[in-house]
């Protein structure tokens, strides 16, 4: 029994949800190999033959694997899938765009979004927006499964793996990369942030919003929202926290002016630590949170600056 990992990189080094993959595939009992489908994408097979609990890594050096394009990963992946029991990805926008086509032309279920391995064949997956566990058993040959990074803590550094140069498949030219607007910022990406600020609808417009930024900035934090507060135009789409967002799990989570509908505590009720501050006593924030502050944010969030110092 082998478990494959495709890794999520940028070429030259990996993205941090391949390292909690790789945390639920040695769980699964067996060997771990990863694959690095990529274009000059060394690097990041070095720094994957370095994660402790992998045994092999197999580098596919293609120009047409540079960008990630599903069709041709998925391809890769196919070439090899034989020789594997179970095959993850991160479920994170480049994972579940290829494995569903692994899926597919292997002809079985894919397993979404586990949270836990209960057994080599038994999974547990969030549904309902997170209100109930599922448990799920697969009888197929080969287990394809994404895996839901805040789940699993990060694998450790400190294997040896050898890096194995695979045959890279031929381009399968039903796509074409044309460009990526990436927004920049000097604050930590949002799903990898140890520290969040989020704001919601409480906050009253994107201007309150800046508010938070000398919070964030004390805190070294990454900011977020709502979606009530991305709905309203206060902030950008890509700050957006929650089931139809971004999926967090940072040591402390600070929610400010957030109610907490159940949509958004999917997203983050998983941080370490949380921090709300809301006027209404009877938010539901409030049953998550590990510390509450009832009161008006726009008093108390100053005050929380000023004693940071």
């Amino acid at each position: 029994m082998t478990t494959l990992v495709i890794a999520e990189h940028d070429n030259a080094s990996l993205k941090g949800s391949t390292f909690n993959t790789i945390t639920a595939a040695t769980q699964c009992g067996g060997d771990v190999h990863v694959m690095v489908a990529g274009h000059n994408a060394a690097a990041a097979a070095q720094a994957a033959s370095q994660i402790a609990g992998v045994s092999k890594v197999l580098l596919a050096e293609a120009a047409y694997f540079a960008d990630g394009l599903a069709e041709n990963i998925a391809e890769q992946v196919l070439a090899i899938a034989s020789a594997y029991s179970h095959i993850l990805a991160p479920a994170t926008a480049y994972g579940k765009n290829i494995l569903p086509r692994v899926a597919a032309k292997l002809d079985v279920s894919q397993i979404s979004e586990i949270t836990k391995v209960d057994s080599p064949d038994t999974f547990e997956r969030p549904i309902y927006a997170g209100n109930a566990i599922a448990t799920v058993q697969s009888s197929d040959a080969t287990k394809v499964i994404t895996v839901r990074s805040t789940g699993f803590d990060a694998a450790a550094i400190g294997g040896s793996a050898a890096v194995e140069s695979i045959a890279a498949v031929a381009d399968v030219g039903k796509s074409t990369f044309v460009s990526r607007e990436v927004a920049k910022s000097d604050r930590p990406e949002l799903t990898a942030a140890k520290v969040i600020v989020s704001g919601g609808r409480g906050m009253g417009s994107g201007e309150a919003f800046k508010l938070l930024e000398p919070l964030a900035d004390k805190l070294g934090a990454a900011m977020g929202a709502s979606r009530a507060a991305v709905d309203a135009g206060y902030v950008p789409n890509d700050w957006q926290v929650g089931q139809t967002g971004k999926i967090v799990a940072p040591a402390l989570y600070i929610a400010v002016g957030i109610s907490g509908a159940i949509q958004h505590l999917a997203g983050m009720k998983d941080s370490k630590t949380i921090v709300a501050i809301n006027k209404d006593p009877e938010a539901p924030i409030f049953s998550v949170a590990d510390y509450g502050i009832v009161g008006d944010l726009f008093e108390i969030v100053p005050q929380l600056i000023a004693e940071l110092g």
